[in-house]
């Protein structure tokens, strides 16, 4: 190895603050360790450590480190080391020591899409669905803006009725005689439970991303079929791009919201033929919808596939509530259909719920059925998880994985997808706000010291970036490997990371709540004209005019 590859020694011995804050030895008697444990007192026990840790210099580099997490509810802790140097002369342009961070470790913000479990990085995973979707309708990301004169609709497909259940049908009461409010718990479950087929429920949330696919391929048939052409010849003329994103109802299945775009045969930077509507689309989707069917399988004894035999349903299909609407360029102005800015926060709002916000199930896997008794569940998420669990013990259901997904009522799959060409990617956009990090930190230190990258100068700027990607700047998915090859043709990054544990240690955990490191809400997307302001709607939030009319399908 030449000379120029040698990493930097520092002249001193540096000694992390994580050694002040080890975990001490417990010393404590059983018959004291009540009152130890109350909340005052390991707070004050807390306190004095981060006053020694302050005592030491080490306080103000432990809360930059920590407070660039963003409240961050269980970071991810690394340990490791990465340099990064110019292929052609072997300089070293920087290294990174975890030895050498004021925690000891690499804090990387854990990047978790529920609410329920990270809301600051599903705060941020929200806003990035947004632009992903609103991209696909209004250009931008390297879309071009004339997408927005594509035909476009925005589709809710729901699922079939399993049984009667507390619902909210219009200015009518409910079944029971019932007037109920949004919060009523009732909603969503079944007005006799003995009588609702619960195995029907959890079978076709399983059957659901196969009926999803088959829709696609009759969309594009039908399609074909308006145009007059066969579908071998529909791609020389148009494509057919959407996103789609699945929420649970109230009853515990799930619908999916997408929207769909024709384009001309390269995608969005070619114009539609000229019999491509958006009344041709709204035809096709709902005939495709119909038509969509999945028959249920299960492997038979001479090892080919029968289908399902005994009184489970033979068929899946979606229901028939089915509401398709064009979408508009213009800002909202009124009662009318909906513009691409609230299409675009209506799917970005479920982006970080699943069954556990709607439903009131679980937000993990299951690993045994008895963990449910340490749950406060509803009585209809309980025997949803129940039935899910007892139908995945079954072998012509093994091919479902049900017991994996029972905390998800029974659906698997991706909860949002998107075809290739309908816009840019949630991978580009953490990549592109990477670079963007790493450019801010080099313009800081070049304006700083105009000097070149140093040992201490890259800590800083690694500890102040929170990222989710321990190689900053450099497409991910490359952690623990050496000698490979940064995003450019001179930079060569030799990397070597290892996983230590999630969640912030318990003095640091303190400090991150005396710093008030909560999820702090993200700059308002660009207003619109003032003519067009609406009091009470905000950029990146949806409106009742797009909620109302999709609501009945839900709690039906």
């Amino acid at each position: 190895m030449p000379a120029q590859l040698q990493l930097p020694t520092p002249a001193t011995t540096f000694t992390p603050a994580s050694t002040a804050f080890a975990a001490p030895a417990r010393t404590t008697s059983p018959d004291t360790s009540a009152n130890r444990n109350s909340a005052l007192e390991r707070r004050a026990r807390l306190t004095a450590r981060l006053a020694k840790l302050a005592a030491a210099g080490h306080l103000a580099p432990l809360a930059r480190q920590v407070g660039s997490l963003g409240g961050c509810a269980r970071p991810i802790r690394m340990t490791g080391h990465r340099t990064r140097l110019d292929a052609a002369t072997g300089q070293i342009l920087d290294h990174l020591d975890t030895r050498r961070l004021p925690a000891g470790e690499l804090l990387l913000r854990c990047g978790n899409r529920r609410a329920t479990r990270c809301p600051s990085c599903s705060h941020v995973y929200r806003y990035d669905t947004y632009q992903l979707i609103a991209a696909g309708l209004r250009g931008g990301k390297a879309v071009p803006a004339t997408v927005s004169t594509h035909p476009r609709v925005f589709a809710t497909l729901t699922a079939p009725g399993f049984g009667p259940v507390h619902n909210q049908p219009g200015a009518s009461p409910c079944t029971c005689g019932t007037r109920h409010t949004d919060g009523d718990p009732l909603l969503g479950t079944p007005l006799d439970p003995q009588r609702y087929d619960y195995t029907g429920a959890v079978l076709w949330n399983a059957h659901a991303p196969a009926l999803w696919a088959r829709f696609t391929t009759h969309l594009r048939r039908e399609i074909a079929h308006a145009a007059g052409l066969t579908q071998r010849t529909l791609r020389h003329h148009a494509t057919l791009s959407y996103a789609k994103v699945a929420e649970y109802q109230k009853r515990g299945q799930i619908h999916f919201h997408t929207v769909i775009r024709i384009d001309g045969p390269t995608g969005p930077t070619s114009t539609p033929p000229a019999w491509a509507t958006t009344g041709l689309l709204d035809h096709a989707v709902r005939a495709a919808a119909k038509r969509s069917r999945v028959q249920p399988q299960r492997p038979s004894q001479a090892g080919r596939a029968d289908l399902a035999q005994g009184s489970e349903p033979s068929v899946f299909r979606f229901g028939q509530q089915i509401d398709v609407r064009a979408i508009r360029s213009t800002d909202f102005t009124g009662d009318g259909t909906p513009t691409d800015r609230h299409v675009a926060a209506y799917i970005a709002k479920y982006a970080t719920k699943g069954a556990e916000t709607t439903t009131g199930t679980l937000d993990r896997q299951l690993r045994f059925l008895a963990e449910l008794a340490q749950h406060d569940l509803t009585d209809h998420a309980r025997r949803m998880i129940h039935t899910a669990w007892h139908l995945g013990a079954q072998l012509r259901h093994a091919h479902l994985r049900l017991r994996q997904w029972a905390h998800m009522l029974g659906s698997r799959g991706h909860f949002s997808t998107r075809t290739r060409h309908y816009s840019t990617t949630l991978t580009q956009l953490r990549a592109d706000r990477s670079a963007w990090r790493t450019r801010q930190n080099d313009a800081q230190e070049r304006a700083g010291e105009g000097g070149p990258v140093t040992d201490q100068r890259s800590d800083r700027a690694d500890l102040t970036a929170g990222h989710t990607d321990p190689d900053a700047g450099h497409p991910s998915g490359h952690h623990a490997q050496s000698g490979r090859r940064a995003g450019t043709d001179t930079t060569l990054v030799i990397s070597h990371w290892q996983y230590t544990g999630s969640g912030l240690l318990p003095e640091l955990a303190h400090l991150a709540d005396l710093l008030g490191a909560a999820p702090k809400p993200l700059p308002e997307q660009a207003a619109r004209p003032r003519q067009a302001r609406r009091p009470g709607d905000r950029a990146g939030h949806s409106g009742a005019p797009l909620t109302a009319p999709v609501r009945s399908a839900v709690t039906g």
